[in-house]
């Protein structure tokens, strides 16, 4: 099932490229890193271990459930971090975004240049109605960036996931279509 097309997009600083298997040594370098996946389900210690993710992106786009795209840089090609779409629902038109970038590049403001080209790919290609955003709710970093793109909070899910022994709660945010088309201006 290929409906999912992929986003060729170039920003002002930064171009996505659909995930593949050669990204496997930047996908690690990611996932490997306890500060990047501190609030996340997966970690990878090992490169063959990785491998479990890049079988995940495959199957998304595969099965017609999501995509993801590796976010590098415009000057010197460099890897940033990734984002895409899983949990696709197309009867309920709805999908779960996700981001996370190298340490590296934290505080670059990326998520406030590249959301609104994920949004408008969301919501005119995919036809979603409702993009999705899951944030441990200890995430601070997280839910505030959320915030600066108009996520609105919707609320907490209680002791929602389990994570080494530790019961998590994890907070829910979301953008409508009609809300995105109102502000889409403002990111243009």
């Amino acid at each position: 099932m290929h409906f999912l097309n992929s986003l060729k997009v170039i920003t002002k600083n930064y171009r996505l490229k659909e995930i593949e298997l050669s990204d496997l040594k930047y996908i690690h370098k990611g996932l490997s890193n306890p500060d990047i996946t501190k609030y996340y389900d997966v970690h990878f210690c090992t490169l063959k271990e990785t491998e479990e993710q890049m079988e995940w992106y495959n199957n998304l786009k595969k099965e017609g459930t999501g995509i993801w795209w590796g976010i590098y840089d415009n000057q010197n090609h460099h890897f940033c971090g990734a984002g895409g779409f899983n949990n696709l629902d197309k009867q309920h038109k709805k999908a779960e975004i996700g981001l996370w970038l190298l340490k590296e590049y934290w505080g670059k403001e990326i998520l406030k240049e590249i959301m609104p080209k994920l949004f408008n790919y969301g919501f005119t290609q995919l036809n979603l109605n409702r993009i999705e955003g899951f944030v441990v709710s200890e995430n601070s970093k997280c839910k505030s960036a959320l915030k600066k793109i108009n996520f609105k909070y919707e609320g907490t899910m209680r002791e929602y996931e389990i994570k080494n022994g530790k019961k998590i709660n994890v907070d829910i945010y979301s953008i409508l279509k009609s809300e995105w088309a109102k502000q889409k201006t403002l990111y243009n």
